[in-house]
């Protein structure tokens, strides 16, 4: 710990520690579902596939009518999908069949129409046929019974596919957790007002939306609350009427005489947690609870609010909704483009740029001005670079760690 700093992994653990639990589950039809966290296992309700099915286009037929080039074969009917043959194969006997398609009882192999010549009603075999080739056996991708998807995961294009094959018309899910957010400070107006000579452009919130919006949170725009108390409290009590659970606060959570927001939330009750972590971006980062509600109350400055939202806010939500990697590392190694000094007591998350080249680590070169509040240079920034405390000075080239700025942290 560092002049009553703490670290950022102990910061996380703790915001972590402090979710009551997985938010209440709720059932909502498959076509609902991307992006959604499961509250309970899917398992299959049927086989696939649930026949044995060709993987070629060609001829079915019996192994042993097949084992010589020259060989003939009487054609007795087709199989597609959805359509197949409901006879059976006998010696002599092939039937066409098309990628997919139900292979025939009897059948134990697969000529391919390219080692085949039809002539008629007979087919030639051109190239022997080996038994069991080019047949997916029932059961290959999945059994009835079989779990295939786990509490905790989030659904994607690729699980909610597995899903829809696994024969679940709707799923238990997470109900998307709700994330108020506050932005707070007079020198703010929203984005399209005419702001004073001595103000600015509120950009936090929209971020800390978007971020709160991708990890699967239900988002509850408080607006901008002016630095005074009755706004304040006014806001949390917005928040609390709405059932939130987790609020967000962005500005204002240090001590200073303009610094109102911790002020005003234990005025309201707030157990807090803590409130400074050994950070860079982000040092007057707070925590607590109020109530029911959790509270992270982040930094002004824009870039050390998205970074502490992606440190903090994101694994939190995830939390919320049951997720068992809520707080899993997500940083990747990579290599170090330039020289940089050794680092003092707090973690560092440097933005950078990444040079990719094919079977080689990215190269993270981090910009040169660092300053929390340049939105530009987060803007094209590609890689946060990771940085512990008192790092020593490292060179070019050598290992480093980052998380990816275009990749979805979830």
């Amino acid at each position: 710990m560092t002049g009553g700093l703490i670290p950022v992994a102990e910061a996380l653990a703790r915001v972590l520690a402090s979710v009551a639990g997985p938010v209440a589950a709720e059932t909502v039809p498959l076509a609902q579902a991307a992006g959604r966290t499961l509250a309970a296992d899917v398992t299959a309700v049927r086989t696939q596939p649930p026949f044995p099915a060709s993987a070629m286009d060609g001829y079915a037929l019996r192994g042993a009518d097949a084992d010589v080039a020259g060989a003939s074969l009487r054609l007795i009917g087709t199989s597609a999908a959805g359509h197949g043959f409901s006879g059976r194969i006998g010696p002599g006997e092939a039937v066409r069949i098309f990628t997919g398609a139900p292979v025939p009882d009897g059948a134990d192999a697969i000529l391919i129409q390219e080692d085949a010549q039809a002539e008629g009603a007979t087919v030639r075999v051109l190239e022997p046929a080996e038994p069991n080739r080019f047949i997916r056996r029932a059961g290959l991708d999945f059994s009835a019974g079989e779990t295939l998807l786990a509490a905790g995961m989030s659904l994607d294009a690729r699980r909610l596919a597995l899903a829809a094959a696994a024969g679940h018309p709707r799923l238990s899910v997470r109900r998307r957790p709700k994330v108020a957010i506050l932005a707070t400070g007079d020198e703010l107006v929203e984005p399209g007002a005419a702001p004073a000579w001595d103000q600015i452009v509120a950009s936090n919130s929209l971020a800390l939306a978007a971020l709160a919006s991708e990890a699967g949170a239900e988002i509850i725009d408080l607006g901008i609350a002016a630095d005074d108390h009755g706004a304040l409290e006014d806001a949390f009590r917005r928040a609390r009427e709405a059932r939130a659970d987790l609020l967000v606060t962005l500005g204002g959570a240090s001590v200073g005489d303009h610094d109102l927001v911790q002020a005003a939330l234990a005025r309201e009750g707030l157990e807090l947690g803590f409130w400074r972590v050994a950070l860079r971006p982000g040092k007057p980062l707070m925590h607590g609870r109020l109530g029911d509600m959790l509270v992270i109350g982040l930094p002004g400055n824009p870039v050390s609010s998205i970074v502490c939202g992606l440190l903090f806010v994101v694994p939190a939500i995830r939390a919320l909704q049951g997720d068992p990697q809520a707080g899993a590392d997500r940083s990747e190694p990579a290599t170090l483009g330039r020289d940089l000094p050794a680092n003092d007591g707090r973690a560092d998350y440097m933005r950078a740029s990444l040079a990719v080249e094919p079977g080689r680590l990215p190269v993270a070169t981090p910009e040169q001005r660092q300053d929390s509040s340049m939105l530009a240079v987060l803007g094209r920034a590609e890689a946060l670079l990771v940085r512990a405390p008192h790092e020593p000075p490292a060179a070019a080239g050598d290992p480093c760690r980052i998380i990816r700025l275009d990749r979805r942290l979830l």
